[in-house]
């Protein structure tokens, strides 16, 4: 593999590659030691960008709980610690994670505090390169759902006050940048307001799905984050592995929409199976996999700060890596913006 290029996150000084290793599976589809052999290889291939979150192993249960992040730790204890970008998360509430701080019930102080000391000590390091709100605790949106609902509002912490607890461990240098998670154009903006106005700490980035059967980002969150300086840290690229087609031919494959078939609600819309099926022909039209095709138009978006690429193996993550490497023609791109007019967002 030739280099990867790197990119500057949001309004921050972190240089970050175009591909971060997502670790969601650590614990559960994938085991310790085929895990700290993704990390070798992903290092190996210039990735130091690393992406956890407290609440994983996903699918999320009890007995995963923070596992991905304590195999990263055991990892991590024996690295150089300066030459990696270590980036979790909070989890947001109402969710029914009852095994998370009872809730957990809201992102005010204690809880983001208690988080973060949880994330730190399981990682076995004094800091974290980004630490970002798993999602909203605001109504809003998300995992799938598609329509604001404002019937469905709810009390919840003032995002000022989300701001000045992480201000705190930033000021306590157990932060160094925040970041956000499937987020809207109207939360950025607030955050941005907020942190500008208060001279409080100013998100760098929003982690987001994003692929070809979901290019929800493009349509106000693009320029939001553009004039507000926030990187899109892109997940799901590979649309849980509809886009390598591999549901196509067998609809059993093992993955894990065979293994959890609640997990992914988000494509169980009726286009997603011929948006799909006109992907993967486009890739065989142009003598490409569909992998290559799908992390190709994620690495094309000049929006696009880093795609997380996961894998439940060491073998997989070979296979993946470098299909992100694939630059499109504008001939592609151009065949992919009709399919697109054609089957818009079939998975938003």
């Amino acid at each position: 593999m030739t280099p990867f290029t790197t990119r500057q996150l949001g309004r921050s000084e972190l240089i970050v590659p175009e591909v971060c290793l997502g670790t969601m599976t650590f614990g559960e589809q994938t085991s310790e030691a085929d895990a700290h052999a993704q990390l070798d290889f992903a290092l190996s291939a210039g990735i130091g960008f690393i992406d956890t979150a407290e609440m994983y192993a996903v699918p999320p249960r009890a007995e995963t709980f923070g596992a991905s992040e304590s195999i990263v730790g055991r990892w991590l204890k024996h690295q150089r610690r300066d030459q990696l970008q270590i980036a979790t998360k909070v989890a947001g509430p109402s969710r029914n994670l009852g095994w998370i701080r009872n809730g957990p019930p809201a992102l005010d102080r204690t809880n983001i505090r208690l988080a973060l000391e949880g994330s730190l000590q399981r990682l076995q390091t004094d800091y974290v390169d980004l630490y970002q709100l798993h999602w909203p605790e605001r109504n809003q949106p998300m995992f799938g759902q598609w329509q604001y609902e404002p019937d469905k509002e709810r009390a919840g912490t003032p995002i000022r006050e989300q701001l000045e607890a992480l201000g705190e461990l930033v000021r306590e240098g157990k932060i160094r940048h925040i970041g956000v998670s499937n987020e809207h154009p109207w939360g950025i903006m607030e955050f941005t307001r907020l942190a500008d106005e208060l001279g409080l700490p100013c998100i760098v980035s929003t982690q987001n799905a994003y692929s070809l059967l979901n290019r929800t980002f493009e349509t106000g969150l693009a320029e939001v984050c553009h004039r507000q300086q926030v990187g899109l840290l892109v997940y799901s690229a590979l649309a849980f592995g509809h886009l390598t087609g591999k549901y196509l031919s067998d609809p059993q494959a093992p993955g894990r929409i065979t293994r959890w078939p609640s997990f992914g609600q988000r494509y169980t819309k009726p286009n997603v199976l011929p948006a799909v099926q006109a992907y993967v022909a486009l890739a065989e039209k142009h003598g490409l996999t569909p992998t290559q095709l799908a992390l190709g138009f994620s690495r094309s978006r000049w929006f696009v700060s880093s795609t997380i690429i996961g894998a439940s193996s060491l073998a997989q993550l070979k296979e993946t890596l470098p299909a992100m490497q694939t630059t499109l023609s504008p001939e592609i791109l151009a065949e992919i913006d009709a399919i697109h007019l054609r089957y818009t967002n079939p998975a938003p």
